[in-house]
């Protein structure tokens, strides 16, 4: 049966690209469908702050008229300019477990992207690192999914290889159960707590804007010589304030100063997926009242957080706050235990940054997921 390659452009055509994981996933019992409108509104070029410095171009294939597979292809040139190099991006790849189907659909992005320039192709990135869904699940199958992580079948590794596809790199979830603080970190971090003129404050929902200016201002300086990094905007930062008005939690987040100065932050958020499922995608008629009655009328006790940031600034590190990164290990977990919270997930962390990981496996967390990021020269 032949298979097309179309190119989604319509409103109609990005229906169907929005739709189609509800063909891959109507199955398994483990996926959390994704809210329509989120989806919707990331392909938006009006409302998304990547199309500031990014270009996209969304493909479906199909067979017999229906769609049995999408991807995006997307040159971000923030991070061209920053890496200094003529690197593409894929995202958002869905399919049924067809190798003909994956083959396609890559082919279709490598094409455009050659044409945009681009002499390498990486991915899934949905639409950067610093949205969030980066990497093929890998190894975690069996664990609950997470807010802002992927899910997919296992056989989308094969799919990934059967098109060309090598590691680029993998991303690594840390898996953690909130309990006792173990005896070694609680020291650490009741030392550090000590420190002349350190505070420790929560996000202020009243000052979102701002606080979260202050994450991305340290993200930018603790973050900028990792593999991947993109520099977070001022659009982003407005957007993502806006984005998380819904599911903040203060007492999950810290903003860590030294004489009123910024010197390093965590960020956490209740795992939503938690109360996403019977939604189905859908916010109208009654998912939009559903979720904000879960969210924020105790209409559900959440069980799981996800903890998405903990950085310090480099001048802060090898100095007396050097266990600065200890002390908010402790204080996300004690939050966990105010509120109620049986277990979480950390990261996503790269894989060869051991000093990272040798600090989550200090506070007791288990290497228990890994996201793919594949590679391949045009």
């Amino acid at each position: 049966m032949a298979l097309k390659i179309k190119r989604m452009e319509s409103k109609r055509d990005k229906k169907t690209f929005i739709r189609f994981p509800w063909t891959v996933y109507k199955n398994d019992p483990r996926w959390i469908p994704p809210l329509m409108m989120d989806m919707s509104e990331q392909l938006n070029p009006a409302k998304n702050p990547f199309f500031e410095h990014g270009e996209v171009a969304l493909f479906v294939a199909e067979r017999q008229g229906e769609p049995v597979g999408r991807v995006s292809a997307q040159v971000n040139r923030l991070h061209n300019e920053y890496h200094k190099d003529k690197t593409g991006f894929f995202g958002f790849f869905e399919s049924i477990n067809d190798q003909g189907v994956a083959k396609a659909l890559m082919e279709a992005a490598e094409g455009w992207l050659k044409d945009k320039g681009c002499d390498k192709v990486i991915g899934p990135e949905s639409f950067s690192t610093n949205d969030g869904y980066c990497g093929t699940l890998v190894k975690g199958f069996d664990k609950p999914q997470m807010l802002f992580c992927s899910y997919n079948p296992p056989y989308y590794d094969e799919l990934m290889k059967s098109a060309g596809y090598e590691k680029e790199k993998d991303l690594f979830g840390w898996v953690y159960e909130v309990g006792d603080v173990p005896d070694a970190p609680r020291q650490i971090a009741d030392a550090v707590e000590q420190h002349p003129g350190l505070t420790i404050r929560t996000a202020d929902p009243k000052n979102l804007e701002r606080d979260v200016g202050i994450i991305r201002d340290v993200f930018n300086a603790a973050w900028n010589k990792n593999w991947g990094f993109v520099p977070w905007t001022d659009l982003e930062v407005k957007h993502s304030a806006e984005m998380i008005k819904l599911i903040l939690v203060p007492e999950l987040t810290a903003i860590a100063e030294v004489e009123g100065e910024p010197a390093g932050i965590m960020l956490a958020f209740p795992n939503i997926t938690e109360v996403l499922k019977d939604l189905d995608g859908r916010l109208f008629p009654l998912g939009l009242p559903k979720l904000i009655y879960r969210l924020k009328m105790g209409g559900h006790k959440f069980r799981s957080a996800r903890l998405t940031h903990l950085g310090i600034l480099p001048k802060y590190r090898g100095s007396a706050l050097g266990g600065l990164s200890v002390l908010l290990y402790v204080k996300a977990h004690m939050a966990g235990i105010k509120l109620g919270l049986t277990h979480g997930e950390l990261g996503w962390t790269l894989e060869d940054n051991e000093k990272i990981n040798m600090g989550i496996q200090f506070m007791g967390g288990r290497n228990e997921k890994v996201y793919r990021i594949y590679g391949k020269d045009l």
